[in-house]
């Protein structure tokens, strides 16, 4: 094509291209339709799988015994199988504790409370069941404890035994007022340690089931002797409260009433009392008649530790004196305070006390706090065994006292010699005074 020619077709060409690329792309659309049309759906929804996935199927899980590894054909799928004609296995010094929880209820039928405890009680030591042959006696209101010929005492009967380590620091502790709420009462025999020692209201109705209870758990058992507060008959510990100006006679009937009311105690603790533990005379009678009896006696420390210390020796009795009362403000700082101040005491001391109440609070933190007592480096012991350490640690301390050699009494006899002679005749001796004055 000349050069003329195109110079004459460039400017229609420049002009007419968009119109025919326009033209081309509607043809194409308009091909695209027609075929959809014809051959198939206009479904834009992304594709579909067909057939969908079997899921593996569920394998039963076996206890650990031996790695099987599934073959190629099956899907990925570890599973342990026990093998042929084994044994139960375990593990040499583990014990299998992996039980079924048993439900708690807080029923108080006596029936429903032993059934309940029985099965929570399995794995402790269960002390042996009240009364041991020849420990008692028939009482006008019922068995009173004795010391058979034998020489066996119900502080040592019915204490429960402690195999701790003797260096290592030991804390004993005891709830009183057991028996006066029911549901506390069932849940300090069922959560607390069994070292933790449970003093028993004399009032307590059925008081011999649940001292049962009590030590089938494992807890050596108290019973309380009301006596006499200070504002008394305003604060009234009950009709056999024992008083610090009552009469030797009514005081001993009243304490055998007490000690009557129940078998398989060691020990009789106060319940009140800041007035009559004041009274050295009364105190001095009523631990006369336990030691009499081979019972022992436990202070929870609200009162005057000096008469106290003096009836015990009088006696020569087997006790004890808390070292701190953990209740006294219920609250529960005060409470864990109180429980620390006890380690420390036991750091110092070798040995510590605690006593507390039925508060359902004082029941709780005591459990919580025992638990991790172990892991800090201390041991949980009955009230019991600090009762006998503490009694040996008086009894060696008063032989070391008794071999140590008496002083020296150094006399100076300076005095008594002429002065002459007793200057020594040195130096400094006095010039004899010239003859012929």
């Amino acid at each position: 094509m000349s050069s003329a020619v195109l110079r004459h077709v460039e400017p229609l060409l420049s002009i007419k291209a968009p119109l025919f690329a326009g033209l081309g792309a509607a043809v194409l659309l308009a091909v695209v339709i027609l075929s959809v049309a014809l051959f198939g759906k206009a479904d834009l929804q992304p594709p579909l799988a067909r057939g969908g996935v079997t899921p593996a199927p569920i394998q039963t899980v076996h206890t650990a015994a031996e790695l099987r590894i599934a073959p190629a054909d099956e899907p990925p799928v570890i599973e342990f199988v026990e093998p042929e004609g084994a044994d139960e296995i375990r593990l040499a010094g583990v014990e299998d504790r992996f039980e079924t929880p048993q439900t708690h209820t807080t029923g108080s039928d006596p029936a429903d409370a032993e059934a309940r405890h029985a099965a929570r009680s399995q794995g402790r030591e269960a002390l042996a069941p009240a009364p041991l042959p020849g420990l008692s006696e028939n009482g006008p209101n019922g068995p009173l404890p004795i010391i058979p010929a034998n020489g066996l005492r119900s502080s040592r009967a019915y204490a429960r035994p402690f195999h701790g380590d003797p260096g290592a620091p030991t804390i004993a502790v005891v709830i009183g007022g057991m028996g006066l709420n029911r549901s506390v009462t069932q849940s300090a025999i069922d959560d607390l340690p069994p070292e933790v020692a449970l003093s028993f209201a004399p009032y307590t109705r059925d008081l011999q089931h649940w001292v049962d209870l009590a030590r089938a758990a494992g807890h050596e058992v108290l019973i309380e002797a009301p006596m006499e507060p200070f504002d008394y008959p305003n604060n009234d510990p009950g009709p056999q409260t024992l008083l610090a100006d009552g009469s030797p006679a009514d005081n001993l009937a009243r304490l055998e009433w007490v000690l009557s009311r129940t078998t398989g105690y060691f020990a009789v603790s106060n319940y009140l009392g800041a007035r009559f533990s004041a009274s050295e005379p009364a105190m001095t009678q009523l631990l006369a008649s336990l030691e009499e009896r081979g019972v022992a006696f436990l202070h929870d420390g609200a009162g005057r530790r000096t008469v106290i210390d003096a009836a015990a020796r009088a006696t020569d009795v087997q006790y004890a004196i808390a070292d701190r009362v953990l209740d006294e403000d219920p609250s529960p700082s005060a409470i864990d305070d109180h429980l620390l101040t006890l380690e420390a005491l036991a750091l110092q001391n070798g040995v510590a006390l605690g006593a507390g109440f039925s508060y359902p609070t004082t029941v709780n933190h005591v459990r919580d706090w025992a638990n991790g007592l172990d892991s800090r480096g201390y041991q949980l012991a009955p009230p019991s065994a600090v009762m006998a350490r503490r009694r040996l640690q008086a009894r060696l301390a008063a032989e070391a006292r008794a071999m140590e050699p008496e002083p020296e009494q150094v006399t100076d006899n300076r005095w008594s010699r002429p002065p002459a002679e007793a200057s020594g005749g040195g130096e400094h001796a006095p010039a004899a005074p010239a003859s012929g004055h």
